[in-house]
């Protein structure tokens, strides 16, 4: 653990967000620093009550540091004002782990297939002896791991917002997977947004390694601008097919998890990881809950569950490997996302559209694919079971990628994929 001049120790600190990355921050340095708390939620986890403080609270004191969660806008929350006039002192979770450990981290980002990438790799090397950790936007939050030794290894994955508040953060294997437009919202540019993501590389130094897709026009142009002190790889993602002969699992026939397993390949090799047990590992995987999750796989029926899917970019990398499909669409549309597949490549599914923001979604899609449109959930799946009824000797799928943010009607994609589940096995029982 490294101690000397650590810039966290002995300081008044605010931790600014109470989630678990907020309650893990305190945790860790409670007995090092002066710690206060503060969450807009202000009724949020009363056994911390001495140290919460209110929002005049916060006014009157002069904090060294201020620990904020990833999920806090600072353009758009309570404390907005103070946190601009204090921008300089923002730091993250992230940034205390790094303070206080050596340790070889591999982190990653991407718009798509961070926590599915991070999880596999994570999986080959604890099934290859090693000492990993899974920390950061999957996993635990970077600051609840005990018992850490100089072999601990951490497998990070790291969003745009965490990366865009870290100040001190840096790894040595920093991965980025793809860019596509997303979180406009948050960032207000593409170009911000890009600039989140590229801090990974920009904060790495001589004798680190990076890992991009070659392909990607986002990153090849962001390449071309600056210049990095890790040496980069330029990994291949098209035409994979070659080098998975040995991998049987059903779960990686998108072309999505295929570029992920291009870049688990390419690192497990500079990891010097065993190639047989590698492959082991992959096809032993099952996937995560709500990412592109095969919950029924039946002669006549496949039900995949992609809750977690907010964009057309996350969702277009199965659809266009389906056959006779019914895609489910709903939710809260991204700005400025679009769908591009082309009309031809449409011919293969229908469109059910659910939720308040339907309109939105039938205006892009319309004039490429057939679209029914309904209130909920409930009764496109009341329609879908119907037709599929009617053609009990066709092979179809029901395909629940939503390509938009839960946040409409649920908690989280979690709520959203536990909701559609529940009304597949009640559909499913029906049938009988």
């Amino acid at each position: 653990m490294k101690i000397f001049n650590n810039i966290f120790l002995g300081k008044k600190i605010l931790i600014y967000g109470l989630g678990k990355s907020g309650i893990s921050s305190y945790k860790f340095l409670r007995k090092k620093s002066d710690v206060y708390l503060y969450d807009d939620n202000h009724k949020i986890n009363l056994k911390l009550n001495q140290k919460v403080l209110s929002f005049k609270q916060v006014q009157k004191k002069n904090f060294d540091i201020i620990i904020i969660s990833p999920g806090i806008n600072i353009s758009n929350c309570k404390l907005s004002k103070f946190l601009k006039k204090n921008f300089l002192k923002i730091y993250t979770d992230l940034d205390i782990w790094f303070s206080f450990y050596n340790n070889e981290s591999i982190t990653i980002t991407g718009t798509n297939g961070k926590s599915t990438t991070a999880k596999i790799l994570h999986d080959a090397l604890t099934d290859q002896k090693r000492d990993s950790r899974l920390i950061g936007n999957i996993g635990n939050p970077a600051l609840s791991e005990k018992n850490i030794t100089k072999k601990t290894i951490f497998v990070i994955e790291a969003s745009s917002y965490q990366l865009d508040y870290s100040r001190i953060f840096r790894s040595k294997y920093a991965v980025i997977l793809n860019i596509t437009s997303d979180h406009i919202e948050r960032h207000k540019s593409l170009k911000n947004y890009v600039n989140a993501k590229f801090k990974l590389l920009k904060s790495q130094i001589r004798g680190s390694f990076a890992y991009v897709k070659k392909d990607d026009e986002l990153i090849t142009k962001k390449l071309k601008k600056s210049e990095y002190q890790a040496k980069i790889y330029k990994v291949q993602t098209s035409n994979l097919n070659k080098k998975f002969d040995k991998i049987t699992n059903k779960y990686f026939i998108s072309d999505g998890n295929k570029e992920n397993l291009s870049f688990i390949l390419k690192i497990a090799s500079k990891l010097k990881l065993n190639k047989t047990k590698l492959i082991k590992t992959i096809n032993r995987f099952k996937g995560l809950d709500y990412r592109q999750q095969i919950i029924i796989d039946k002669k006549n029926l496949t039900v995949i569950n992609d809750s977690k899917s907010t964009s057309f970019a996350s969702t277009l990398n199965v659809l266009k490997n389906l056959n006779e499909a019914y895609w489910i669409v709903g939710g809260i549309p991204k700005k400025g996302d679009k769908f591009k597949l082309s009309k031809i490549k449409c011919k293969n599914f229908k469109v059910f559209i659910f939720g308040s923001h339907r309109k939105k979604f039938l205006n892009i899609l319309k004039n490429k694919l057939k679209v029914k449109s309904f209130k909920n959930l409930q009764d496109i799946l009341k329609s879908i079971f119907l037709e599929i009824n009617s053609q009990k000797f066709k092979k179809h799928i029901i395909f629940f990628s939503p390509a938009g943010a839960s946040f409409d009607s649920f908690k989280n994609f979690e709520d959203r994929g536990y909701f559609f589940n529940q009304l597949i096995k009640k559909s499913i029982n029906a049938k009988r």
